[in-house]
């Protein structure tokens, strides 16, 4: 499995899940949903009675986290695929005008091979249409202390955990201890280096 991606805004799994029906339910096609709206999949795979190509299958996973959803991808089923570009190619082994009969498979095999992309271009394309970003929103967003590695809400002016200044000021140290005391934050009148 691909790692999931994390789209940040009012979006929900079943709005994803809408797009991706009504993008690749056609031709040879055929999209199956299962789920609500904390958790959708969607299987985007070749119909049975299908007029070219290989047979594939892949498996869309959208969950509710929070501040918006996340969308991973499964594994590709490519073993049909393979198996009717194997069979394009003995073909043409055989007669190369055989590629001629085998123009719609090899077009359809080629389609097939390039779902991957377009599930996750389909899905780019329905978060940015419900203002939805990779970007983390605002409520999450954090700023690392760099003298302790706690995060802390942007615009903190001082790290929740130690106290140090966040942004480009540095922790002081104190001249009695050398550490960050109290008299280092200022709280004591010692002098500070």
């Amino acid at each position: 499995m691909a790692e999931p991606r994390i789209y940040h805004g009012d979006l929900k799994p079943n709005d994803i899940a809408r797009v991706l029906v009504g993008k690749f339910n056609r031709g040879n096609l055929r999209v199956q949903q299962i789920g609500d709206n904390e958790k959708t999949v969607v299987q985007v795979a070749t119909r049975e009675m299908r007029a070219s190509g290989g047979q594939t299958a892949l498996t869309v996973i959208i969950n509710k986290v929070e501040d918006g959803v996340s969308v991973q991808l499964g594994s590709q089923a490519w073993m049909g695929v393979a198996a009717s570009l194997g069979q394009t190619a003995m073909a043409a082994l055989i007669n190369p005008w055989n590629l001629l009969g085998r123009l719609d498979d090899i077009a359809q095999d080629i389609e097939n091979i390039k779902l991957p992309d377009e599930v996750w271009q389909t899905v780019e394309e329905a978060a940015v249409a419900a203002g939805a970003s990779l970007e983390l929103s605002e409520r999450l967003r954090r700023t690392v202390c760099a003298y302790c590695n706690t995060p802390n809400p942007v615009g903190e002016a001082a790290c929740i955990a130690c106290g140090a200044p966040l942004g480009d000021a540095q922790p002081r140290t104190c001249l009695n201890c050398g550490s960050w005391c109290a008299q280092a934050r200022g709280y004591a009148p010692t002098a500070v280096r």
